[in-house]
């Protein structure tokens, strides 16, 4: 995941290393134990003025999960967590979960007795997901991304998380990027702490993920810039229509003859959705052109041997054409010994009419800017990684149950304290 431009002169001992490894996705895991494409299905839905931007490596959880190391607490209580644009909460397990809690049980729990800058808040908090309700409460501690510190930052202690994704997961926790009018309980934001502290000396962040499976790393986010070195070309920029989301107007999509949201719609940029997610008709139609076969799930299929033949996806951004080549937009899964091939596209009505979900399938194809200081996304052509770049080899699975759904609003408070995140969009309406 990515990069913002600015000329950088990163000086080594400046810049935060973490090594990637390829591990299998959960999704893929789970195939390969004979468990069906349907099955898995049901579990998806659901600081200074002269600091230079901090990268921060990111793991590609083979081709579908995206994560990085951070600390909490004094001394530092490590984990890993994905980051994520499509909402703003910060949290990890606690060490007060349930012993039935699988999930906890299997990942890095924080130890608030363990660290001297722990702060009790003690407010519970709610995130809905298809599977149920991720639950837990309130504290606040430092934070550690690299070289860059964070004061005082207030994030969920995960003490219940539901279903089978987070057990399989590789990632202990979240850490959302998106902006505050999206957080539980009214929490700052990791980010817009780091720019109201002073951390990072411009208020943006950029995400590369590198596609190519058997790259030790999986992409950089650059904390405070971009790189010039991860794209190719200009960088497309379009303003923001609200400060939710990272949502902007997309002109129009096309494929061959076919020409989706001519009259416009909109769209998200989330590191957070492996897939691209859009209306279940106009999905339709696109796997249709391609000739795919629905599977349970909203999902595609098509045959591995036409992939060459497939036609290029157009997505119209500021008037500007950001093209998706079959290689970009179909992904390998291995089922029983046997190959199948998927395309990218998952079929999602949400109740934001005409919206559409960007997530990881096309932000490996761009390099994507995230400019919270002037509200707006920028997008490049990403550079591959190098000679032997395939396009990707698994069914890229499932940071959200419910890809890119994240309430817009803060929730009001229920009598008994609990903040309820619906993971609903909601009507701009």
């Amino acid at each position: 995941m990515l990069h913002l431009v600015l000329l950088l002169h990163l000086v080594s001992s400046e810049v935060v290393r973490v090594p990637l490894y390829p591990l299998k996705s959960a999704r893929r895991s789970l195939i390969e134990f004979e468990t069906s494409l349907e099955n898995v299905q049901k579990v998806w839905f659901s600081r200074f003025s002269n600091v230079e931007p901090r990268p921060e490596y990111l793991k590609n959880y083979l081709d579908a999960q995206y994560y990085g190391d951070i600390t909490i607490g004094t001394p530092p209580q490590t984990f890993s967590v994905v980051f994520d644009t499509g909402s703003s909460n910060l949290w990890v397990p606690s060490k007060h979960c349930s012993y039935f809690d699988i999930a906890c049980l299997l990942h890095r729990k924080y130890d608030s007795s363990k660290s001297t800058t722990y702060v009790p808040n003690g407010t519970d908090f709610s995130i809905r997901y298809g599977t149920g309700s991720l639950s837990g409460f309130l504290s606040t501690d430092s934070l550690q991304l690299g070289s860059l510190g964070v004061k005082g930052q207030t994030f969920g202690e995960a003490t219940k998380q539901p279903g089978l994704v987070f057990v399989m997961a590789k990632f202990d926790g979240i850490l959302g990027m998106a902006y505050p009018s999206l957080a539980v309980g009214g929490v700052t934001p990791v980010f817009v702490n780091m720019i109201k502290q002073g951390v990072v000396d411009s208020p943006v962040f950029s995400f590369y993920l590198s596609r190519n499976i058997t790259n030790v790393l999986g992409g950089e986010l650059m904390i405070g810039g971009i790189d010039d070195k991860y794209y190719t070309g200009e960088i497309n920029y379009v303003n923001l229509t609200e400060k939710s989301y990272w949502l902007f107007k997309m002109d129009n999509l096309t494929i061959s003859d076919l020409s989706i949201c001519t009259d416009g719609c909109q769209a998200i940029a989330d590191t957070g959705t492996s897939m691209i997610a859009g209306p279940t008709d106009e999905v339709k139609q696109i796997n249709q052109k391609l000739g795919a076969t629905h599977l349970p799930g909203g999902i595609y299929t098509v045959s591995c041997d036409v992939i060459n033949n497939l036609p290029s996806i157009d997505f119209v951004i500021n008037g500007k054409h950001m093209t998706l080549e079959p290689t970009d937009y179909i992904m390998k899964v291995s089922k029983l010994g046997s190959e199948i091939c998927l395309t990218g596209f998952i079929g999602m009505d949400l109740p934001r009419k005409k919206l559409w979900i960007l997530g990881d399938v096309f932000i490996g194809k761009f390099y994507t800017i995230f400019d919270m200081g002037k509200n707006r996304v920028g997008f490049a052509k990403a550079v591959k990684p190098d000679s032997s770049y395939h396009h990707t080899k698994v069914y890229s699975p499932m940071l959200r149950l419910f890809p890119a759904q994240s309430i817009p609003k803060v929730a009001p408070k229920s009598p008994n304290g609990v903040f309820a995140f619906s993971k609903l969009l909601h009507d701009a309406n």
